[in-house]
């Protein structure tokens, strides 16, 4: 199946099964805003509760805040979001379509990548296990031309984004003949730059009115605070200020279901540190993020760092953590090094002195930042793609059927345990239902009893629900049950009593941060 159908029907089940709407869709929608319902407000959670208690829980130099959404508009001048938030936009004058030049010159980028990747699987299905792709790569004339035009394209991009050639862009985009997707024209306007960020006003009249930011990072709101905690948790260098929020940013090209919004969440991570150390906390926080995702289990080859090409004004070091989606190889998570910028800005700004006295040193100093800054949006959409699967399995009749699962790893899964009584009658409901109040202070349980058991199965499935228990005559007679495991369909006959146990060993966070 092609990653792009696969990614249509991630996006179908998504709203089928209860995980994101599309916002204010009784209405036609709002572009590029969505909703999370009942499951995926729960698998957001979870995945949140993950992030906050791997970063708070396990280590004891980390708190965490909740700053506001509006602060004061000088905040947004000292950062350098009113004068350098910019995105380079093109138009089409045939379509009437924005597009962002630098993406468009990355999917030309990805283009040449993917028909590499081809060529190499070709190769691999025709030499077997004695296929040497290293050796391959090196000699293969096609993969060579490719990779001469993609170092090519490469070099001539990098240079643009750092001397910020807004012609170079466009120039780039006319000689790599790259059209627009809807019109199929190359009738480009001239590229120029857009700032994202959302304004509104404070105050209740005019003449008074404060002209605020919707804020398009979390990360001001932790360095503003910076004394604030340093002072009164009696913080020592090195620590940390983690936050998660909602973040607000007016993106032209808003595309990719929720990979890319106008209205996101964030999960945030300012590791303040010794200037002179900070590029040996990056690489630190570089590896631990990095095994954070890989501890989810859905496989070291989906993962790849990325170096930037071209650093922001802040920074002197900056990676992404990338993951293959459907559509390729995405930023999930940034590390960024971002030097004492923020901090000595708004020092500046504000006249307040915002240092730190290091007893080991005897001397006040501006400290340096580490930031690990994901996307809580992007990571669900990651987990969601990674877990969907399609099998062939014998249906309940002897034939052939589909069986649509998401493997969600189960400390994630909005629904830990479906509890389903074979049929109503008998007593068997009113059973379910002793078993489900027992442990639906400990779990999130469902109960359903509507179509077969089979069917039912299939729904919990794809919810991604890790444990299904049927509770039937037997049941009534020696206080068992079946239990039936989403990813191998194994079932066991186990006591009721023992029920607790089982899940919570399987659906513990404990289990993810043992990998950590």
């Amino acid at each position: 199946m092609l990653q792009e159908d696969v990614f249509k029907k991630l996006v179908a089940h998504c709203k089928e099964y209860g995980f994101v709407f599309q916002s204010s869709e009784i209405y036609d929608g709002l572009s590029a805003v969505y909703d999370y319902a009942q499951n995926g407000v729960e698998l957001k959670n979870n995945i949140k509760k993950y992030w906050w208690d791997s970063m708070i829980l396990l280590h004891e130099n980390i708190v965490g805040i909740d700053s506001a959404i509006f602060m004061h508009p000088t905040i947004w001048k000292a950062s350098g979001h009113v004068d350098a938030f910019n995105d380079p936009l093109i138009d089409n004058k045939d379509s009437k379509k924005r597009y962002r030049a630098d993406v468009l010159i990355e999917e030309q980028l990805a283009k040449y990548e993917d028909k590499i990747g081809k060529e190499i699987e070709k190769a691999r299905k025709r030499f077997g296990e004695t296929f040497d792709e290293k050796q391959f790569r090196k000699t293969n004339g096609r993969v060579l031309e490719y990779q001469q035009k993609w170092d090519e394209l490469q070099a001539r991009f990098v240079k643009a984004l750092n001397d910020s050639n807004l012609d170079e862009l466009k120039q780039i985009i006319i000689d790599q003949e790259i059209v627009c997707p809807v019109s199929g024209t190359r009738n480009w306007t001239d590229v120029r730059q857009f700032n994202l960020m959302f304004s509104t006003e404070m105050g209740s009249t005019a003449d008074g009115a404060l002209k605020i930011y919707l804020r398009p990072e979390t990360a001001q709101g932790i360095f503003v605070n910076y004394l604030n905690v340093q002072k009164t948790g009696r913080m020592k260098i090195p620590f940390g200020i983690a936050q998660i929020g909602k973040a607000f940013r007016n993106e032209i090209v808003a595309r990719q279901f929720i990979f890319r919004m106008r209205e996101f969440e964030q999960m945030e991570l300012q590791f303040f540190v010794r200037p002179g150390t900070e590029l040996e906390w990056f690489a630190k926080w570089k590896q631990t993020r990095m095994n954070w995702h890989q501890a989810l289990g859905f496989g070291s080859d989906n993962y790849r760092f990325h170096e930037h090409d071209k650093l922001a004004h802040y920074a002197n070091a900056a990676v992404d953590v990338e993951f293959r989606f459907p559509f390729g190889f995405k930023e999930v998570e940034g590390i960024h090094s971002r030097t004492d910028f923020d901090l000595s800005q708004h020092q500046q700004f504000s006249g307040k002195k915002i240092q730190y006295f290091d007893p080991e040193l005897n001397e006040s100093y501006v400290p340096f930042v580490v930031e690990t800054s994901i996307g809580v949006d992007r990571m669900f959409l990651q987990i969601m793609a990674a877990s969907y699967a399609e099998e062939e399995i014998a249906s309940e009749d002897g034939k052939k059927d589909i069986r649509v699962v998401l493997r969600i790893p189960a400390p994630l899964a909005p629904v830990k345990l479906a509890v389903l009584p074979l049929m109503k009658k008998d007593g068997l409901a009113e059973k379910t239902r002793e078993i489900i109040d027992d442990l639906k202070f400990d779990f999130n349980c469902q109960y359903d009893e509507k179509d077969s058991i089979g069917k039912r199965y299939r729904r919990q499935d794809a919810i991604g629900t890790p444990f299904c228990v049927t509770v039937d005559h037997q049941s009534m007679e020696d206080n068992t049950v079946t239990i039936r495991y989403r990813d191998t369909m194994l079932q066991d006959r186990v006591a009721i009593g023992d029920l607790k146990n089982i899940i919570a060993g399987e659906v513990s966070m404990k289990k993810l941060f043992a990998k950590l």
